[in-house]
């Protein structure tokens, strides 16, 4: 039976359900809020509440009406084998439109294929290996600038690095402390406006407050700056083949779907999902590690028989194997990209219940890769988990911090690649030794896990 028969079988047989009428269950709610106060004040306790109802659960919070799902089988159905039955969304375009609409995140249709097709060849097996000697370079500069004992925030030193490997690698272009810091400020701008995303539903349009000023400057900054990138690239003769000349050639192709103003977009887009992620889940990665002693034993161990100390290479990946146990581990129980969301294009069914077609469907990453149905002791960091771990004990998509289908993140190998090549770069140059000792987690941009310290010794 092929993907389509079981997944047209399935959708049959769930639209025969008896439940196939109503709404999944959900929390009692309050007149006109409904759950909106719950979900500001704490997401994350917020979202583990629902999962007592079901693997399909009806809220309504800032104004929408949302279905969460916690159903393995019921995700890969949205991303994978009905996925031309859903889009984006309102409440998703809400959140694109203060970022970059017409980028690749946010496209649909006909638009997204051809974007998705005119970016794909930055990211071959091929290029993403021509960009692993910048992560390894600019990652052992990094760390060889941490004094002995060094008391370092984690969340802003990986920003700086993986805002470098970007730049370095897709755009050719070094980055200077002032662009640099025009970058950062709209990620945070964005991220301050996000937590208060939602609320701000609530007040009127003619209501200015300090976080939507602080956003707008930023925003304008970053737009200068882009302008100026695709200014300096058209004006430069030499042949280059990097992402940032691939989007300026794009602009004036017939068949991209990339506009002038689409490629503003593509590069705001990577120019924040590119570090961002990537710099939390490095942060997470290195605090988990800096825990974890036997974990971190196990890992120099690899390290010495692997690269016998030198720096790794694109071609060590295949060897660092408990490397890249860490680093999934670390994606499944810190998703950056904690939650992804979703409309069907017309009413629907899913897991026997009726879906109207202005719900938001909310599938729960950060909750899924917890659930203790599909994970043994899954609150714990278990590297090892991933070592010879028959994918068919559980559902494919009991794990997707990548998202899944066709609109899986085009950088999810540049991703994985960088992730790896810094932390065996990282740790044959320091130790971490916590001083942050709990994380402040947050549901904002990513997955916020706060202000994260760690003491850098050198190692022996």
């Amino acid at each position: 039976m092929t993907e389509l028969d079981r997944a047209q079988r399935e959708h049959r047989a769930s639209e025969e359900s008896p439940d196939c009428h109503r709404l999944p269950p959900g929390p009692a709610e309050l007149p006109v809020v409904g759950s909106t106060v719950a979900a500001s004040r704490d997401a994350l306790g917020f979202a583990e509440s629902l999962t007592s109802y079901g693997d399909l659960v009806s809220y309504s919070a800032f104004g929408e009406e949302f279905v969460a799902v916690f159903d393995p089988e019921v995700v890969e159905t949205v991303l994978v084998s009905r996925n031309d039955a859903f889009e984006k969304g309102d409440f998703e375009m809400a959140f694109g439109d203060l970022v970059a609409p017409r980028g690749l995140a946010f496209a649909e249709g006909e638009r997204w294929r051809r974007q998705r097709t005119a970016l794909q060849s930055a990211f071959t097996p091929e290029r993403i290996r021509s960009y692993a000697d910048e992560m390894v370079a600019g990652t052992a500069a990094t760390a060889d600038d941490w004094a002995d004992g060094e008391v370092v925030e984690l969340g802003d030193a990986f920003a700086s690095l993986t805002l470098r490997v970007l730049t370095r690698a897709l755009f050719d272009l070094d980055f200077d402390a002032q662009r640099g810091a025009v970058v950062r400020e709209a990620t945070r701008a964005i991220g301050a406006i996000m937590d208060r995303f939602g609320l701000l539903s609530f007040l009127p349009e003619w209501v200015p407050t300090r976080t939507e000023r602080r956003y707008e400057r930023a925003m304008a900054d970053l737009d200068g700056l882009v302008e100026n990138l695709i200014a300096e690239r058209r004006g430069d003769t030499a042949d280059r083949d990097d992402l940032l000349s691939l989007l300026v050639a794009a602009a004036d192709a017939d068949e991209t779907g990339m506009e002038p103003e689409a490629v503003r977009d593509q590069l705001v887009t990577f120019l924040f999902a590119g570090h961002e992620t990537t710099s939390t889940a490095l942060t997470y990665a290195c605090w988990l590690l800096a825990g974890n002693p036997d974990a971190r034993e196990r890992l120099d161990a690899e390290l010495d028989a692997v690269l016998g100390g030198r720096d790794p290479a694109f071609g060590d990946l295949p060897e660092l194997d408990y490397t890249e146990q860490v680093v999934r581990e670390a994606l499944r129980l810190y998703p950056p990209v904690y939650s992804l969301y979703r409309q069907p294009r017309t009413e629907t069914v899913l897991g026997g219940y009726r879906i109207p077609a202005d719900t938001t469907l909310q599938l729960a990453t950060y909750n899924v890769q917890r659930d203790e149905r599909w994970w043994d002791a899954p609150d714990e960091f278990r590297p090892e988990r991933w070592r010879g771990d028959p994918e068919s004990e559980r559902p494919e998509y009991a794990y997707f911090p990548f998202g899944g289908g066709p609109r899986h993140c085009i950088g999810m190998r540049f991703a994985m690649t960088e992730l790896q090549l810094v932390l065996a770069t990282l740790a044959r140059r320091v130790e971490f030794e916590r001083v942050t000792r709990e994380l402040d987690l947050s549901m904002g941009l990513t997955l916020d896990p706060g202000t994260v310290e760690v003491r850098a010794s050198k190692t022996k």
